[in-house]
């Protein structure tokens, strides 16, 4: 999944907005149910383009086998509602991708339906599967070492729960595992196994927020890694701590509150930057990736400009999201392939742009605020929807 990070990269670019987020009243509510589900104007009046239908088809015919397979958390559809839509899905008429839309669904609004949306993409940076000069960043796997269990001054009472993620240190105590630091000091090396090597140490810490990328070898090898696990340290948000020492604005020796504005400083500033990325202890590691695009939480590619991230307490996965939002770039239709960490509450969404220049700059700056409706089987959103 992204998963996880969007994990962590949204709380990034969240720190970075020169604004706090409005959050809606909802986010404090547990589910989509508890927080209200309305009807809203018909799929018809919400002008869908026929481009945006038909890769919204796309991706919701590649969503449905696990769609029709998993629970939804949200408590709004079970996996017999979606089978009529699936089925449609596979044999309808090329060309008329926006009627399939109006013929299976009906919008429902969650709430108030006041949305915020940020973005996340796909990272290409430089990179080797072997080791050389230039090439020093070691993309690991996860260790065999890690695990998870007590420390040994948790009392018995307070063992609830999953217990943390650590290791078995020599002397058989169990211990929190290792953390960027030591990472990067070299704990790791010779004992774990690397998929491959980063050129840059700013670019592969950003590529670990996104939670998945690409590495491009000097000869054009491409190889996709994706989310595997984490070490179980703390999550900071840089963009915060920049954010609390004053370090975002436009006077002097002051940097815009962006992903790249962050960038900057950490360029222009490699000690106090390096110092600042090992405040964020929590390191991740990765897997190869096979296929044509990230899986989100779906286990299914995410698209550009199709999937969007979604907490599943208030969005079916799988279900189709129509965003109007204050960056028009981001209106239309989504289908709801992915889940973060920072993705959490009612209408709240993260929008995935793909690889590329502009992919990265579109998602670095995005944030968004608007309306969303959530499209549901007819049959659920009759059963489901209160008149506003």
């Amino acid at each position: 999944m992204r998963t996880v990070l969007a994990l962590a990269a949204v709380l990034l670019l969240a720190a970075c907005s020169r604004s706090s987020p409005v959050v809606p009243p909802s986010t404090a509510v547990g589910s989509a149910l508890t927080a209200g589900v309305y009807a809203a104007a018909p799929v018809a009046r919400l002008g869908i383009s026929t481009n945006d239908a038909e890769a919204a088809l796309a991706s919701f015919i590649e969503s449905c086998p696990r769609l029709l397979a998993r629970d939804d958390t949200s408590g709004l559809t079970t996996q017999s509602d979606w089978v009529p839509a699936c089925e449609a899905a596979r044999s309808w008429p090329s060309g008329r991708a926006r009627s399939f839309f109006i013929d299976q669904f009906s919008p429902v609004r969650v709430g108030d339906g006041s949305a915020f949306a940020t973005g996340y993409f796909e990272p290409e940076i430089a990179g080797s599967r072997t080791r050389r000069p230039g090439f020093d960043v070691p993309v690991y796997v996860v260790p065999d070492d890690l695990t998870r269990g007590w420390p040994a001054g948790v009392p018995a009472s307070e063992q609830t729960g999953r217990p943390p993620l650590g290791r078995v240190a020599e002397n058989g105590e169990f211990v929190r595992y290792f953390e960027r630091s030591e990472i990067e000091q070299g704990a790791l090396e010779g004992k774990v196994a690397v998929i491959g090597w980063a050129a840059d140490p700013i670019e592969f810490f950003f590529l670990q927020i996104q939670g998945s990328g690409r590495l491009r070898s000097p000869e054009g090898e491409v190889i996709r890694i994706g989310y595997a696990g984490q070490n179980g340290r703390e999550y900071v948000s840089i963009g915060g701590v920049m954010r609390e020492r004053g370090l975002f604005g436009s006077g002097p020796g002051q940097y815009p509150g962006s992903m790249q504005g962050i960038m900057s400083y950490l360029r222009e500033n490699p000690a106090d930057g390096r110092e600042l990325m090992r405040l964020n202890k929590s390191w991740i590691f990765f897997r190869e990736l096979r296929g044509d695009g990230p899986l989100g939480a779906l286990s299914v590619p995410v698209r550009p400009q199709s999937s969007v991230a979604v907490d599943p307490k208030f969005v079916p996965l799988g279900a189709p999201v129509w965003l109007d939002l204050d960056r028009d770039e981001a209106d239309g239709l989504w289908i709801a392939q992915d889940t973060g960490g920072a993705i959490k509450g009612a209408n709240r969404f993260d929008t995935f742009w793909g690889a590329g220049a502009e992919a990265r700059t579109i998602a670095g700056g995005m944030s968004g605020r608007g309306q969303a409706v959530i499209l549901l089987p007819k049959p659920v959103a009759k059963r489901l929807a209160q008149e506003p």
